[in-house]
């Protein structure tokens, strides 16, 4: 069964809180809502105009206050980057807060991800032995809190097939898993259904981002990520590849979350929810 939520990211640049987009949600019969984290403060969240969640704040009250909106939450997003040498010693410690934060608000899985550039000084495979110790440390903490830890394609490691299945066969474990974006699998010149039908097995939490005609002119290709569609779902030029998507998850069976990522510009993200709607419904 496919079911539709988003990322409050979508509210990042319109300086709001988390309780702006989480009432939009709920206001627009959406079940699910993801959330980026923090894990410290940052003075702009404090003041009230940064989405985000601080992963010392109370995960039980956060669910007080989604269970009173009928909400959700899909993920947490803990993408500090794995490939980076601070990963080690900043990364790894922020995505065990993450996971301990999530298995107290009910969120079944946390998103990692790796940085959107290659480390100076550092080989490929040094990298890969990084990124493999990293989920090491971090898959003990999620086999014991029974949270699944995502791989979300984001830089050159991750949008990179062969390195993709090569990172999510480090280890036999059912808590290392696949979050799905579609633009950033499309940016980095991938054909985001091709992505998807080769990791449908590990498949557990997905993205749904669009991309605009002059975003995929300038980039495709160079960039490996963007943070979120600038234009509504539906109305880019990987809009193809997203009802692709969408009718192999129907075929297949997929039981999971299709997490909106659309900058909240005025009408963009009741247009995505249209536009999602109408293919999870064809």
């Amino acid at each position: 069964m496919l079911r539709l939520g988003m990322h409050v990211d979508n509210w990042r640049h319109f300086d709001v809180s988390h309780e702006v987009p989480c009432q939009f949600a709920s206001d627009h019969k959406l079940k699910y809502v993801e959330f980026g984290t923090i894990d410290g403060d940052y003075f702009i969240q404090a003041l009230g105009y940064n989405p985000h969640i601080p992963l010392h704040s109370d995960p039980l009250k956060l669910k007080a206050y989604l269970d009173s909106l009928k909400l959700k939450t899909s993920q947490l997003d803990a993408a500090y980057p794995v490939s980076s040498p601070e990963g080690q010693y900043r990364g790894i410690p922020y995505t065990l807060r993450a996971i301990q934060f999530a298995k107290a608000l009910g969120c079944p899985c946390v998103d990692t991800t790796d940085g959107a550039r290659k480390p100076a000084g550092y080989s490929d495979r040094e990298v890969m032995a990084l990124i493999k110790q990293y989920y090491r440390v971090v898959l003990e903490w999620a086999e014991r809190y029974e949270i699944v830890i995502n791989i979300e394609p984001h830089g050159p490691y991750t949008t990179n097939p062969d390195t993709m299945e090569q990172i999510l066969g480090f280890f036999d474990s059912p808590w290392l898993r696949l979050n799905l974006d579609t633009g950033n699998t499309f940016i980095a010149g991938q054909d985001p259904v091709k992505f998807l039908r080769r990791f449908r097995d590990k498949l557990s939490h997905c993205h749904i981002k669009d991309v605009s005609e002059s975003l995929a002119r300038a980039v495709r290709g160079e960039e490996t990520g963007i943070a979120s569609s600038v234009v509504a779902i539906g109305e880019g030029v990987n809009a193809e590849n997203i009802a692709g998507c969408i009718e192999l998850l129907k075929d297949t069976k997929w039981d999971g979350v299709l997490s909106i990522e659309c900058e909240a510009a005025p009408g963009n993200v009741e247009k995505s929810i249209d536009w999602l709607r109408k293919e999870i419904a064809r």
